[in-house]
């Protein structure tokens, strides 16, 4: 990945933007070190730790870099001007050399997940993931969700998730950076993948949770199901198409009922909204019964509020009669197929 690529998705996903009206209004605290570690020629360094602060500092002092992230990446990034009097604060960072980076994974756990700069579920992830599939580390995913501070099982998940998604732009049937959400909820997609519904629909094997996540989790006669999945849950820019997937509770239950029911799987793929194909997943007794109950409820609220009618409103005393003649002819064939039934018995 290039560095523009790189500050272009700390820019969308990191609060890079922040961070540089920061520097613009303060200048530069060197507080805290970068943390970094020399590549394997030994000629330059690589930034292992606060790569948003390295990037933010490189903009400022590379007036070009601007025009290079936007002709590569079409990302237009405004930088603030930073006043002369505090533009020396960017000449010299103080930093921590480390021979390598298990050397620095406990600091920067540390930091992250106990201390003040906590990191968010996709970061955790992120970093859990790249631990676990260094072989120099030699780790296991308990060890890791030892140090992180979360459950064994929360930790597979999460990690499965970032080899979806790993999968998923490896394939170019998804990507990140063209989700139509400003927010990335990571939660959402690991949190679906521990569902039955969503394991049938990507092919996965009901007990695969069992085991330690492996690469390429989605079998590739699914992976159109998992562009679906992707899509529905974060939308797609190129594509404009908006997210179904509103809030965690209760859209990710409700999606994921969607998908085991021809009809609603079929409105989904037509560009219809959740709420509508996921009412095909009701039998047709509940749903009278669920229409039943809050037309009763609603037209208590009515009764309540007759004192707010003064009787000059025509409409709406014609609405009253339409539903009065509605009630009448559910009621009629309600009480018709009631007998009806009596009778066969």
């Amino acid at each position: 990945m290039s560095d523009e690529s790189v500050i272009a998705q700390l820019y969308r996903s990191e609060e890079l933007g922040e961070l540089l009206q920061s520097i613009a209004a303060n200048g530069y605290l060197d507080i805290e070190p970068l943390i970094v570690m020399f590549d394997e020629s030994g000629d330059k360094l690589i930034v292992l730790e606060g790569n948003r602060r390295f990037a933010a500092i490189r903009l400022f002092r590379e007036p070009t870099l601007v025009d290079q992230i936007f002709a590569n990446e079409r990302l237009r990034i405004s930088v603030p001007t930073i006043p002369p009097e505090i533009r020396h604060t960017l000449e010299k960072v103080s930093v921590y050399r480390v021979p390598n980076r298990d050397a620095a994974r406990s600091f920067i756990g540390f930091k992250h997940i106990n201390g003040a700069a906590k990191w968010n579920s996709y970061a955790k992830a992120r970093f859990a993931a790249d631990w676990y599939r260094d072989a120099k580390s030699n780790v296991t995913l308990g060890e890791i969700s030892e140090k992180i501070g979360d459950k064994h099982d929360t930790i597979k998940r999460m990690v499965t998730a970032i080899y979806v998604l790993e999968q998923a732009e490896k394939y170019h049937i998804f990507s990140m950076d063209d989700r139509k959400v400003v927010k990335f909820n990571f939660s959402h997609l690991y949190t679906a993948l521990s569902r039955t519904q969503y394991m049938n629909f990507l092919g996965l094997e009901l007990a695969w949770s069992r085991y330690d996540p492996k690469p390429d989790p989605v079998p590739e006669d699914k992976l159109d199901h998992l562009r679906e999945v992707l899509v529905w849950i974060y939308g797609s820019k190129e594509g404009d198409k908006e997210p179904v997937v509103q809030s965690q509770n209760p859209d990710i239950k409700r999606l994921g009922e969607t998908l085991t029911n021809a009809e609603g799987l079929h409105m989904l793929r037509a560009g219809r909204t959740l709420t509508e194909a996921h009412a095909c997943t009701h039998s047709a007794d509940e749903k009278l019964s669920s229409s039943l109950i809050k037309a009763r409820g609603m037209l208590r609220e009515a009764v309540n509020s007759l004192r707010g009618y003064d009787g000059q409103d025509q409409s709406l005393l014609n609405i009253a009669e339409d539903i009065s003649e509605t009630a009448e002819t559910i009621y009629n064939r309600m009480r018709k197929k009631s007998k009806d039934a009596m009778g066969k018995d």
